[in-house]
């Protein structure tokens, strides 16, 4: 990844995960979080794990942050993108719609 895909990936980022580290940490501490987004065999959700890890990239240095850092970035942009692009009608406060984006580190509430 060249230096102004990181420096864009990094801009979008930062637009749109609007949670703090200690804010999602919290977040992903809750019941509902656990039990928001799809769970294989069980297991942990797809973005409660990316929770866990956008949590490791808001801690870090912006010059500390790796190409796989850079990938996971642009998977979580994607992916509040077209979760937003999905907006369900009237009050989303209580709604798996948005438990499932702020495990993505985007309260639509914020």
């Amino acid at each position: 990844m060249d230096a102004d895909e990181r420096e864009k990936t990094w801009d979008e980022f930062r637009e749109l995960v609007n949670m703090t580290a200690a804010d999602l940490e919290k977040w992903l501490a809750s019941d509902r979080s656990e039990d928001a987004g799809q769970h294989e065999d069980g297991g942990e959700s797809t973005g409660h794990a990316s929770g866990r890890r956008i949590v490791d990239i808001l801690r870090k240095k912006k010059g500390d942050l790796s190409d796989d850092d850079h990938r996971h970035m642009r998977k979580v942009v994607g992916y509040i993108r077209r979760h937003l692009a999905q907006r369900p009608s009237g009050d989303v406060a209580d709604t798996r719609w948005r438990y499932s984006l702020m495990n993505w580190g985007h309260d639509p509430l914020a």
